[in-house]
């Protein structure tokens, strides 16, 4: 038993000075197996996502020849724009069954400059629900687009239907575990750099002392 004052604070150095015998560069692997193990167990513990796409394209409407490319190019880009907007996705929601807040946090639409495309991703950790989003919200980028074609002379219509992901769109617990490890060595150095030096008389031998200079006297009696 170490109930004496005067051993607890015996065993406390002794403890202190077996860390600072320790090689400096411990904090790195150190540091890199602490961020390996967080982030794999971040990998383990959080649900897989899956990501679905669905795309619709922009035509003419009714054969118009009024309208070019580059007029069905600008309104696809504009639908893209305003398709995460809760005035647009009031039947997405109820289609898909989800709530409005959950619909804008999960989707996201892109369009191509190039093409007039739309592309809408939506994520969720059922890949059913997944898809079920994806074409809920297409299918409301189309009937809005129907509801103003005769102003616009644009229709969309759907290009691809969004299918189950058959593998998770999120990261696994071996790439986790492995920007862990990158992110725990790098805190790691970053607190070897910022660690206080060491005293001279901890890392070695002190300085060499000079003699005192001898006496005058002496002198003078060694050249006698």
């Amino acid at each position: 038993m170490t109930d004496n004052p005067v051993q607890r604070a015996r065993l406390s150095r002794r403890e202190r000075a077996r860390v600072r015998r320790l090689p400096s560069w411990w904090l790195l692997p150190a540091g890199a197996l602490l961020g390996a193990v967080a982030g794999g167990t971040y990998g383990l513990v959080k649900p897989p996502q899956y990501t679905a796409t669905s795309s619709v394209v922009a035509v003419a409407a009714g054969g118009r020849s009024d309208v070019d490319c580059a007029d069905a190019l600008g309104f696809a880009q504009a639908y893209g724009r305003v398709a995460p907007q809760l005035a647009l996705l009031g039947d997405a929601q109820v289609e898909a069954g989800v709530p409005a807040a959950f619909l804008r946090k999960s989707v996201q639409v892109a369009t191509s400059p190039d093409a007039p495309m739309v592309s809408v991703s939506a994520t969720s950790s059922s890949p059913a629900q997944a898809a079920d989003i994806a074409n809920a919200v297409s299918g409301a980028l189309v009937t809005q687009a129907t509801h103003t074609k005769a102003g616009t002379g644009i229709r969309l219509e759907p290009l691809a239907r969004a299918m189950r992901p058959a593998q998770p769109s999120s990261a696994s617990w071996k790439l986790t575990s492995l920007v862990g490890a990158c992110a725990g060595g790098l805190l790691g150095g970053l607190a070897l750099l910022a660690r206080p030096r060491r005293k001279a008389d901890d890392e070695g031998p002190g300085q060499p002392t000079v003699p005192a200079p001898t006496h005058a006297a002496d002198a003078r009696g060694t050249l006698g």
